[in-house]
């Protein structure tokens, strides 16, 4: 394949080597990089409907260092996982997966993507995948809080020498000894000046790859893409032999295609529409897009087949079916597997069964507390301590009563014995005046 889509002039420019175990992104239609949406079910539904490479969600560096690696005997998935940090203390210990994947399926079209803000600590997460992945990508672009507040994401943007620093780093310490490809994701700067300066930067670092996201950082994903700059770091790229890709506002892959052929790039990678409906990866030789059921019945299929948890197996059941069927809102009212599969009816009666195997692994079938079992649990207990307070309350009253009748009890007692001790007293006094008259 030449250098770029539909340019047959460029085939002598300088041209990064594409390491063994890495990929070239010229040509590529890919998933792009989403928080809760490029889980591995998700990369493997894309990969199934014709992506060429799947990024995986930003996974930040340090909470990968120090997991444990293990294979799921069941899946044969590669799992990075940890103890979680939130759970009962007197529970049994339980591991929370930072990361997954499936070597089969998916490790020569997988790109690793890591959030970090240091290049010691990019090198010691992305060794641990380096051996499963074709590619380690450095998200630059993110412009959530959760990534800029740590100096990651789209912070690294006004932090240029530490980008540069970081994939420097990442070429000569993963990317070379386990000849997979580095690359990078930015936005757009403030000018075309400011953004040319610095992809020309990271393309001197041995990076195979960039991915220029067509929006500045403080712009929202509804405000319509900037194009304009496109052909300008397409150009920048080429000359350094690194492939470019174009995100911003891609929906279908013969568009993301029509795109790069015009504007001089290498190919497109696909978000949100990605994310409402994967078979966008699919041409419209190859059939197009599907109807949501069918994509549905294959994201089910696959979400069980690696175990995938159910919390984010329900929020990408919300993206991929329409809001306003009537399954929608029972679907997001499910709890396991079985509820989801019994719910979409077109389902073979093979897909019950897993689903519930796959409840049981998961721990679904088991009794479990609801926030609404919670929330009445914490009434009853309320209403409970406020009995115990005023059946507490009574019982000191009825005891107060009862100590002060005990009192006046005491005290009319009292009072009666001193009266007979003086009435005995005047008798006596009587007796012995009487007595002493007489002996007078």
């Amino acid at each position: 394949m030449s250098a770029t889509i539909g340019d047959d002039t460029t085939n002598t420019v300088p041209h990064v080597a594409i390491p063994k175990s890495g990929a070239d992104y010229r040509g590529k239609v890919v998933l792009a990089p989403m928080v809760r949406s490029g889980e591995l079910p998700s990369r493997l539904l894309a990969l199934k409907y014709g992506a060429d490479l799947v990024w995986g969600p930003e996974t930040v560096d340090r909470s990968m260092i120090g997991t444990t690696q293990t294979t799921n005997p069941r899946t044969g998935c590669i799992e990075w996982s940890r103890n979680s940090n939130n759970q009962n203390p007197n529970a049994p210990p339980k591991e929370n997966v930072i990361f997954r994947i499936d070597p089969k399926r998916e490790s020569d079209r997988l790109i690793y993507q890591i959030g970090t803000a240091s290049p010691d600590y990019a090198v010691q997460a992305a060794t641990l995948v380096a051996p499963f992945v074709c590619g380690v990508d450095v998200n630059a672009g993110c412009p959530k809080p959760f990534s800029t507040s740590g100096g990651m994401g789209a912070a690294l943007l006004k932090t240029p020498d530490l980008l540069c620093d970081i994939l420097t780093a990442l070429v000569t310490k993963v990317g070379t000894p386990h000849e997979i490809g580095i690359s990078v994701k930015i936005r757009l700067l403030e000018t075309p000046e400011l953004t040319s300066t610095l992809v020309n930067r990271l393309c001197k670092t041995g990076i195979v790859g960039l991915t220029i996201h067509c929006r500045t950082t403080p712009m929202r994903p509804r405000e319509r893409a900037i194009r304009e700059q496109l052909r300008m770091i397409g150009d920048i790229c080429r000359s350094h032999g690194v492939a470019c890709l174009m995100n911003g506002d891609v929906t279908s892959r013969d568009e993301a295609l029509a795109l790069a052929k015009e504007y001089g790039v290498d190919g497109g990678m696909i978000a949100t529409a990605a994310e409402a409906n994967s078979s966008v990866f699919r041409s419209k030789d190859q059939g197009g897009i599907a109807p949501w059921q069918e994509v549905v019945k294959e994201y089910l299929q696959l979400a069980m087949s690696v175990e995938n948890k159910y919390g984010n197996t329900k929020f990408l059941l919300s993206q991929l079916m329409p809001g306003k069927n009537p399954k929608y809102q029972p679907i997001q009212m499910s709890k396991c597997y079985s509820e989801a599969v019994a719910l979409l009816e077109n389902t073979e009666p093979q897909m019950l069964e897993t689903a519930k195997e796959v409840d049981h692994v998961l721990e679904l079938d088991a009794p479990r507390l609801t926030k609404a079992d919670i929330k009445r649990q914490h009434k009853q207990q309320k209403k409970h301590n406020q009995t115990n307070k005023q059946d507490n309350k009574r019982s000191r009253e009825q005891e107060h009563d009862h100590n002060n009748q005990g009192r006046s009890v005491s005290q009319e007692r009292t009072k009666k014995q001193k009266a007979e001790i003086a009435a005995d007293n005047a008798g006596f006094d009587g007796v012995g005046q009487g007595a002493m008259a007489v002996a007078a």
